[in-house]
């Protein structure tokens, strides 16, 4: 429906326009107003979408009225009604953006006409807004899908500098040099606060939210110029913490990395947020991880960190018997140097949660490993440590057995036959059990492409075959294999294809 008001200081003139256009147009709901003053207190109240303005009233003017209510609401249009069709009247309500006018008296013909063309032109600029409006739902949709993926690849796939440009220029969103991490642990059954957790992100300005699985969510922090990095970051953990129910927040904890600067050291960043979160159990419910009691006193930090970080990787690249010889190897130098035994146990515990809390990641779900027993030699070191390794291990496999080959069959079905909806590795995770970091990882051990890339290829492949209809627009055809800006499709299609889609099409139709 039309929201029509009709203003004039004549009741007959009024009466007489309703009744002429409710008998001609059904969709119209329609209102008076008998002045100007009155006319602008409709407008505020009413909001029409097209205005019937009489120019010479007492009072407010008709052009004095049209100023006021374009100043608030400059979505009305307006039809000038006046005796007056004079130069003058109709350059100052041009300039006031009226779109048409009637000659008073007109034909009812002409009043049909006149108002059949500004109804037509309304209800096509409507349609327009609405087909804007869903757009860009659908488009902010994706780019929360795309966001988690962007997340993850930075994460746990070596995304090049190159490609990730890329990724974001989808995200329009600055990002800053330096950045960091933020782990959050929620209690399982927490999905319900994703939405809510992304959002305070959002308002925050400052940063990208991954996927949830299980429990740890992590969320790539930029650093902002004006604030001081534990500044930012203490803010932002105390407004997602906001979120947990004051009666059940035991499970919420925020562990925050380092700032850094390139891909690499970001992924130290991540790791050093997941040691962060080793003891959960103080009254405030973040900690950063240069604040963490050592524990191993006067171990040198910077191997300590090596150590780790070597260990991060052989882990997530499943490289366990690599894992056991570095393990070994660190305990003979311990042991060479003569370093205290209760000392290289506490460092190996460190090493050891480190190795639990990726398998956590990956979808194996088990407990902390701890020793049972203090250790009274290195023999029983090794052999212990040996033992919890094996531990690990076999929830590892056991998970994951003979997944691989069918899984990743099972993913690229999926991803075939959903390329034109908003997948994701969330979503393909949830399809077939797994964490969105291993399909990421076992894809592309398996093909040597990411999903993304897959996913790009089958996209480019489908429009390729629907270029085939000559009466398909490109622009359809943008929607249709699953993007929401013709630009970016034609930018990848481009980059993939070595030629635009326009010059493609012409080529197989040449």
């Amino acid at each position: 429906m039309i929201k029509l008001l009709i203003v004039d200081d004549e009741q007959v003139e009024r009466d007489a326009l309703q009744a002429i256009l409710e008998k001609n147009f059904s969709d119209l709901v329609v209102k008076q107003a008998r002045n100007g003053r009155i006319a602008i207190e409709a407008a505020a109240e009413f909001q029409p979408d097209l205005v019937l303005m009489d120019i010479k009233m007492p009072g407010i003017s008709g052009l004095e009225a049209i100023k006021k209510i374009n100043l608030d609401y400059p979505t009305i249009k307006f039809i000038m009604v006046t005796a007056y069709a004079t130069f003058d009247y109709a350059h100052s309500a041009m300039k006031l953006g009226v779109v048409d006018y009637m000659v008073k008296p007109s034909k009812v013909s002409d009043i049909v006409d006149t108002m059949d063309k500004v109804l037509n032109q309304i209800e096509q600029e409507q349609k327009s807004l609405e087909e804007d409006k869903h757009q860009q739902h659908t488009m902010q949709k994706a780019m929360s899908v795309f966001e988690t993926d962007v997340v993850t690849q930075l994460l746990f796939d070596h995304v090049h500098e190159v490609h990730l440009n890329e990724l974001v220029e989808m995200l329009d969103m600055q990002i800053t040099k330096e950045k960091f991490i933020m782990n959050l642990l929620l209690p399982l059954g927490s999905e319900v606060y994703y939405s809510a957790i992304r959002e305070k992100v959002r308002k925050a300005g400052s940063g990208w939210v991954g996927a949830l699985y299980g429990r740890q969510l992590p969320i790539i922090v930029f650093r902002k110029k004006d604030q001081s990095y534990r500044a930012q970051a203490t803010f932002l953990a105390r407004e997602i913490l906001t979120l947990a129910k004051p009666d059940g927040d035991a499970g919420w904890f925020i562990g925050i990395g380092n700032v850094y600067s390139s891909l690499n050291q970001i992924r130290q960043s991540y790791q050093e947020s997941l040691i962060a979160t080793r003891d959960m159990l103080l009254p405030v419910k973040y900690r950063f991880y240069d604040d963490l009691p050592s524990l191993v006193p006067g171990f040198d930090e910077q191997t300590s960190k090596q150590y780790q970080q070597q260990f991060f990787d052989l882990i997530r690249n499943g490289q366990w018997k690599e894992m056991n010889t570095s393990i070994t190897t660190l305990i003979n130098h311990y042991e060479q140097d003569g370093t205290n035994i209760l000392q290289t146990q506490q460092h190996l515990m460190e090493l050891l949660f480190l190795v639990s809390q990726v398998l956590s990641e990956m979808g194996v779900e088990l407990d902390s490993p701890i020793y049972s027993f203090q250790s009274t030699d290195y023999r029983q070191l090794r052999a212990e440590t040996s033992h919890l390794l094996e531990r690990l291990q076999l929830s590892y496999q056991d998970r994951h057995a003979n997944l691989e080959e069918d899984t990743i069959e099972h993913i690229k079905q999926y991803i075939i036959e959903h390329a034109h909806q908003n997948i994701s590795l969330d979503a393909i995770g949830k399809e077939v059990g797994l964490s969105p970091i291993y399909i990421s990882k076992i894809f592309k051990e398996q093909l040597g492409i990411n999903y993304i890339n897959f996913l790009t290829e089958c996209r480019i492949e489908k429009a390729k075959k629907l270029m085939r209809d000559p009466d398909k627009s490109l622009k359809a055809i943008t929607f249709e294999v699953g993007y929401h800006d013709p630009n970016y499709f034609s930018k990848v299609f481009k980059k993939l294809c070595h030629v635009s889609p326009t010059e493609y099409r012409k080529n197989i139709h040449g």
